[in-house]
């Protein structure tokens, strides 16, 4: 029996059975992960868009075991001068924003934003403006609020009753925002890409007419940044792009590299409003979470983003010679998070094969496969995952 089917063997005796899983992977460096095989694998999945600086970064690994000799968790009872440290630099790195509350993950940071959405219109003395409008095939988290504001049943099936007060809209289409922005709605939550659903961008100007809409109507803007930030499409905000500002935006994966935390940012205006009491999180914030961000906005500063948009512009080179192979449609995204569409091919297959040559990417649905490397990532080790990729999607069989 290999090492992988040992592991598999005992995981399917005592986990719950909710996640799909393959190989066993017990090691990480850079790019690189191996299995419990000793088979070695270019990581372009990197833990869902979450190994911004790849595995086992020397500087996280110094900033952790550093922390780790001080002081782990007190609580938010007391003030911790890591968290204190973190806040200023993510509100340095974000100029809109006054105000920081962390959690500990993506989930958990849009729960928070979408309950002060809510608590900052009550607090007006508007308790009837508690509605959320979201997207279509938009995904914002496993809670119940967050489930039932993401824009895809199947994550819903079988939890209801779900949140009242939200309605969906489809992703890009401004006419059908403008409808659904009301004097009763709260806020208007949307990703400036849809990972979950294919890495879909939206389409230009849409942002900017969001805001337009929201400000015009007095309903807050609330941006999704859980998968796109932290310098994932090449700058620290993938909203930057689009040159607008929201009033309220989660924040969470790529913060700390690997190492669980989630981050909501406010403006001064409603950030406020999340006062004594309202909310709060036992882990949110601790020492070991803020001092291993703390090391990745620093190496980010240090010239990451930069190289990271000239490998992500050779990566997209390689990959968009792949449509003249006839089984890609296009190449869609931004920086180091891409959707390749797929024709007359299953994503799933096309993932298995990767997979038996040593490329690890993930299948969202029946044609396209996420690639989220790390922004770190080498022109040398772009060339070999195109190659690979390549070659599984050539090896595949055809559809039906």
């Amino acid at each position: 029996m290999t090492g992988n089917d040992s592991i598999a063997q005992r995981a399917q005796k005592v986990l719950t059975p909710n996640y799909r899983q393959s190989v066993a992977i017990v090691r990480g460096e850079g790019v690189r992960v191996w299995d419990a095989d000793g088979k070695e694998y270019l990581d372009f999945l990197g833990g869902v868009a979450v190994n911004a600086l790849g595995h086992c970064h020397p500087a996280l690994v110094r900033a952790l075991e550093e922390q780790a000799r001080t002081v782990w968790h007190v609580s938010n009872h007391y003030f911790i001068p890591r968290q204190v440290e973190l806040a200023e630099a993510l509100l340095e790195a974000t100029p809109w924003a006054r105000r920081a509350f962390f959690c500990n993950s993506g989930g958990e940071a849009n729960e928070a934003m979408l309950k002060l959405a809510r608590k900052y219109h009550s607090d007006l003395g508007h308790p009837e403006r508690n509605e959320i409008v979201a997207c279509d095939d938009s995904f914002h988290g496993r809670t119940l609020f967050t489930v039932t504001v993401g824009g895809q049943e199947k994550y819903r099936h079988g939890f209801e009753p779900v949140v009242p007060g939200v309605r969906h809209v489809p992703y890009g289409d401004v006419a059908a925002l403008e409808a659904a922005l009301t004097p009763t709605t709260a806020a208007f939550i949307v990703e400036p890409i849809l990972g979950e659903s294919g890495v879909v961008p939206a389409p230009e100007g849409y942002l900017q007419a969001a805001r337009e809409l929201t400000r015009r109507k007095g309903v807050l803007l609330l941006l999704d940044e859980v998968q796109t930030g932290i310098g994932r499409t090449g700058r620290m905000w993938a909203h930057e792009w689009a040159g607008v500002t929201p009033d309220l935006m989660s924040s969470a994966k790529a913060l700390a590299g690997g190492f669980p935390i989630g981050a909501l940012l406010a403006t001064e205006e409603v950030g406020t409003h999340l006062t004594p009491g309202s909310h709060g999180s036992t882990f949110g914030g601790n020492p070991l979470a803020c001092a291993v961000a703390l090391a990745v906005l620093k190496e980010l500063r240090g010239g990451v983003l930069a190289r990271s948009r000239e490998v992500s512009a050779h990566l997209l080179a390689g990959l968009e010679r792949l449509v003249a192979g006839g089984r890609v449609e296009r190449i869609r995204g931004r920086g180091m998070l891409l959707g390749v569409v797929l024709k007359g091919v299953a994503a799933a297959e096309v993932m298995k094969a990767a997979r038996a040559r040593g490329l690890l990417v993930n299948a969202i649905g029946e044609s396209v496969l996420r690639l989220a490397p790390p922004l770190t990532l080498t022109p040398a080790e772009a060339d070999l995952a195109v190659e690979r990729l390549g070659a599984a999607i050539a090896a595949a069989p055809a559809k039906g």
